[in-house]
């Protein structure tokens, strides 16, 4: 029974995700019902929601004006995605963001290895090769910081160039929506209100041969965020368990577009074409905090180029996790016949 437990903790554990906030469409029109998903899993799939009190800060931004929403502003869908309904104001380009609260892992020399490669946090990675730490465990505290830009109308206000204060967040340089498909955003990424250099970026879109950066993916380990009936999330890494899907997340990490900040913190993304793009970024360093080793910031930027306003929100949709794909409640259905067949093979070979 041991093995068993350890086997379906290792599942739950290598189930990672990303977060970003997704929208069917960008493009909304002025003082409309409107809805902003929150994806936890990848930038195409969303396998769990995220409990409200993990949520540190979520900020609405338009016409000079931050907004914070009500818990009451929030819904569910399957289980899996994170809704937030609201009403869209005047005509301008808007802001989102979403902050939560820090979280802690414990993670096996193994576990932190694959999860570092896996979501692409290879300067960690690196140095732990580098310095004899591979065979060494991991307890990191990890938070998460999204953001999402979106066009009201067919006016474009200055709100894009709004920092939100999180302890680490993507800032555009002009406007989004400004862009035509073959175009460069530059954009810079700000830890505690600086510049950040030399960081490591994957940028991808769901209309581009970059799918997303095994997006995803741990992130989370961390954050995951896997909701249980506490509503106590933690997220959790990526699943080693399930081979093809262990493979289908390595090729989308490698198909997302590697960029790294310049000396000014600047990361320079060619939108190539129509569509929704991220840029996410896992900011890691040793932690000197008792009882820890590491600590991380998670953040990702999500808009679309080209469409415009004529696509109602939430009906273009751009790959909604619900709409497509293996139901939340099959893929762990499938995750527990792993962990069973596992635990009954063991014992064949004792």
């Amino acid at each position: 029974m041991k093995k068993l437990v350890i086997l379906f903790a290792a599942f739950v554990l290598f189930s990672s995700h990303d977060m970003f906030l997704k929208m069917g469409s960008y493009f909304l029109q002025p003082n409309t019902p409107a809805t902003i998903k929150v994806f936890n899993g990848t930038f195409d799939k969303s396998e769990n929601v995220i409990a409200r009190k993990r949520m540190a800060d979520v900020s609405l931004v338009g016409n000079g004006i931050r907004t914070r929403p009500d818990t009451t502003a929030w819904t569910e869908i399957d289980s899996t995605i994170t809704v937030l309904n609201f009403k869209t104001g005047e005509a301008g380009t808007w802001v989102a963001g979403l902050s939560t609260h820090p979280n802690n892992i414990e993670l096996t020399a193994e576990e932190f290895n694959e999860y570092l490669e896996h979501d692409g946090v290879l300067d960690m990675l690196e140095w732990r090769k580098a310095n004899n730490a591979l065979g060494e465990k991991a307890v990191e505290k990890y938070s998460k910081h999204v953001k999402a830009i979106f066009q009201v109308g067919g006016t474009k206000t200055n709100d894009w160039q709004t920092a939100l204060g999180y302890p680490i967040e993507f800032v555009p340089m002009s406007n989004p929506y400004d862009l035509k498909p073959g175009d460069v955003l530059q954009v810079k990424l700000l830890r505690n209100g600086q510049p950040l250099p030399n960081q490591l970026v994957y940028a991808g879109s769901d209309g581009s041969e970059h799918g997303h950066s095994h997006e995803g993916e741990q992130a989370e380990a961390h954050e995951g965020e896997h909701e249980h009936a506490d509503g106590h999330d933690h997220d959790e890494a990526h699943s080693h368990d399930h081979e093809a899907k262990a493979e289908k997340e390595a090729e989308h990490h490698h198909d997302a577009t590697q960029l790294r900040t310049d000396a000014n913190g600047i990361v320079s993304l060619t939108a190539a074409s129509e569509g929704q793009w991220y840029l996410r970024t896992i900011h890691m360093t040793a932690s000197q905090e008792p009882g820890l080793t590491h600590e991380s910031n998670w953040a990702t930027l999500t808009f679309e180029v080209g469409h415009g306003p004529s696509h109602e929100n939430g009906e273009h949709s751009h790959g909604e996790g619900h709409s497509h794909g293996i139901p939340a409640w099959a893929y762990w259905l499938g995750g527990l016949a792993v962990v069973v067949g596992l635990f009954f093979w063991w014992r064949s070979r004792k």
